[in-house]
């Protein structure tokens, strides 16, 4: 039987006064919610909702709760279509009790109107006392009140049926409000807006994850696009899933709309090895050309697949970088750049100083170059040194020793080879030197070492500028300049049969003859000087110089093994000295000889005395002209105190020569 609003009234305020009315029951949580209303010191006959926000405050609110706007607002436009006439109105409240939004049937927003139950008007339990709203804020379950269960006489006359709104981290962040007459209760009420409560989590928890999404595709393509190197991600089918601008660029790709597509259906045809390579399921690091529009590039392509755990391929991620920065890190691991300069070659001799102008021309251009000397002179330095002082200093410097690897192992060496190409091979296959000082110099040490059937593939690269590796079809083109250098007489070796006469002159564009150090002997002092310099403090041996008669010994020694002959013998010396001054004892006794010595005691006294000018010529006849020579040396030292360079100067002779024959008389 339906209850006339007299009667609500009455049992209302029963409830008020003493808390019972027969044939009523109230649940233990309404009753609780009424004793916290009159702890608030809520009015329970005040007209209707006493607080509410200004324009300026709801916006704020508002604001705040977009995202729960958003999606409420959708949900309660569709509820209020489905229950258009019946009176309800709904309204959505944030987790403080401000009411949102509201919408409904024209006289239950005029209902709603006479109790202030308007945007911005906060209906909390500390406010409006007990109601449906605030009942399922606070317990945090739906809940549903009949008119007389409301706190304030206001409310009496509606019912209300709510729902706490919850967001994925279980936080009730508002509640979804249905409300109309007294009359108007009904049981299924309650389960239409626990339904449409669920329906805004679900959209809310969607729109949060499509917002997570496009922010992670965001935060992808944003550093993606950043990257110094071009990435691409394929899927099982070799589908596109994402590339950034450099790997597109890098590529030749100018459609912006790839995702979904195959490479193969974007770029040229004929990058079937490039193709081939990512779409083998297998891990690769390897130089390869790209083929594009207008021209052809090279690029480092590193491509990983990607295994789930049952084994499966789900796709492969590809990264494209610039060679230079490829070879930048091969450089770093292999030590592949050169050290020396022009200037870390010691030495003012002229025969050194020939040579070295000779060089410093070489690499002012770009042709190749053929160093010759004998096994020590430096030649590897020379080479560096050509190296740096071209265009081509910032680009890798490699050195083969072509003598110094098994005949087997040259050829994968220069050339690289393809997976497969021989037992051992390693996986993916691997590029030569050739390959990786493209755009900078390799050094072939020991050519005339060279087999002959290697000989026609390096002739065939300096006329071409394509290599092949082994096992491979592709020529690919590389750019390298190389300087080779022998210790043999190549002209010889091709009498023999040993070297290509064709190749010998594509070598020998500039040719230069590196000097032996027994035809610098002047440069030995200074030689030395720096190699005490160098080795004394690797060795923790605090040497201060080398005195005259082991000085003596080294000019004497004819030097088949040169400079590093003469490195290996200061090193030997200093490990051995005892003293701060490298001395005759510290050198080994194969390079010391024994002199017959000639002291010129009989010379006359004028002689002796430095006359030697004026009585020189009465005793060319008959003296031994040893004794003589000896003699003006020890006179010229004395009066210049010792000073060898000027002593040496006013004889006329270079100051090794000097050193030999102080040597050669003893003299002390």
């Amino acid at each position: 039987m339906q209850m006339t609003r007299k009667e609500i009234s009455h049992i209302w305020k029963s409830l008020r006064e003493s808390g019972e009315y027969d044939g009523i029951t109230i649940t233990q949580e309404v009753r609780e919610s009424w004793e916290r209303s009159i702890k608030f010191g809520v009015d329970p006959y005040k007209p209707c909702c006493d607080v509410v926000l200004s324009e300026a405050e709801l916006r704020v609110i508002r604001a705040e709760n977009s995202t729960l706007l958003e999606q409420a607002t959708v949900m309660m436009g569709h509820l209020h279509n489905f229950t258009e006439g019946s009176g309800f109105a709904f309204t959505l409240h944030d987790n403080k009790g401000y009411l949102l939004a509201r919408t409904g049937d024209r006289e239950s927003l005029e209902l709603s109107d006479t109790l202030n139950l308007i945007e911005g008007a906060k209906w909390s339990e500390n406010v409006m006392g007990t109601s449906a709203g605030t009942l399922a804020h606070i317990l945090g379950k739906p809940m549903q009140l009949s008119g007389y269960e409301h706190f304030c006489r206001c409310a009496a006359f509606t019912t209300g049926a709510s729902s706490p709104l919850y967001d994925d981290e279980d936080n009730i962040i508002g509640v979804l409000n249905v409300s109309g007459p007294y009359h108007m209760v009904n049981r299924h009420t309650i389960g239409m807006v626990v339904a449409a409560s669920r329906a805004i989590e679900r959209q809310m928890a969607m729109q949060n994850a499509l917002q997570q999404s496009e922010m992670e595709n965001l935060y992808k393509t944003t550093i993606m696009d950043s990257m110094s190197d071009g990435v691409v991600t394929l899927d099982r089918k070799g589908r596109i899933i994402h590339m950034n601008l450099l790997a597109a660029q890098s590529l030749g790709i100018e459609n912006n709309n790839v995702v979904g597509h195959k490479l193969e259906h974007l770029m040229l045809p004929n990058n079937e090895i490039f193709f081939a390579k990512i779409s083998d399921n297998k891990q690769l690091s390897e130089p390869l050309a790209i083929r594009r529009k207008n021209d052809v590039i090279k690029l480092a392509v590193s491509s990983t697949p990607l295994t789930g755990k049952n084994g499966k391929i789900l796709g492969t991620v590809v990264i494209l970088q610039p060679l230079q920065k490829y070879k930048r890190l091969i450089e770093k691991v292999s030590g592949a750049h050169a050290k020396i300069t022009f200037d870390d070659i010691i030495g003012q001799s002229s025969e050194l100083k020939f040579t070295l102008k000779l060089a410093e021309i070489a690499a002012k251009s770009d042709s190749n170059v053929l160093l010759l000397g004998e096994s020590g002179v430096g030649k590897e330095m020379f080479a560096q040194a050509i190296h740096n002082a071209s265009n081509r200093c910032m680009e890798p410097f490699f050195a083969i020793n072509c003598a110094a690897l098994p005949r087997e192992l040259i050829s994968s060496e220069l050339f690289g080879y393809e997976e497969g190409a021989f037992t051992g091979a390693r996986k993916g296959g691997n590029p030569g030197k050739f390959e990786l000082a493209d755009q900078g110099t390799l050094f072939l040490d020991e050519i005339g070492e060279m087999p002959l059937d290697l000989q026609g593939s390096l002739l065939r690269f300096l006329e071409e500028g394509t290599i092949m590796r082994l096992g491979g079809r592709e020529l690919i083109p590389v750019n390298v300049r190389v300087i080779a250098a022998t210790n043999k007489n190549l002209l010889e070796e091709v009498k023999k049969g040993n070297f290509r006469l064709d190749l010998y002159y594509r070598i020998k564009v500039i040719d230069i003859k590196i000097p032996s150090l027994r035809e610098r002997k002047d440069d030995i002092p200074r030689l030395v000087e720096h190699f005490i310099k160098v080795i004394g403090p690797r060795l923790g041996k605090k040497i201060t110089g080398i005195d005259d008669r082991a000085m003596n010994v080294l000019f004497d020694y004819d030097w088949p093994g040169n400079v590093r002959e003469l490195n290996n013998i200061i090193e030997r010396a200093i490990s051995l000295a005892s003293v701060g001054v490298l001395t005759e004892v510290d050198l080994p006794s194969e390079i010391k000889k024994d002199n017959d010595v000639l002291t010129g005691e009989d010379l006359p006294s004028e002689i002796k005395k430095g006359d030697n000018k004026e009585y020189l010529s009465p005793w060319k006849e008959c003296l031994n002209t040893d004794i003589i020579e000896e003699q003006l040396i020890r006179n010229c030292l004395e009066k210049y105190q010792g000073n060898r360079s000027l002593a040496a100067k006013e004889l006329g002779m270079s100051r090794a020569t000097m050193y030999r024959k102080i040597k050669k008389y003893s003299i002390n």
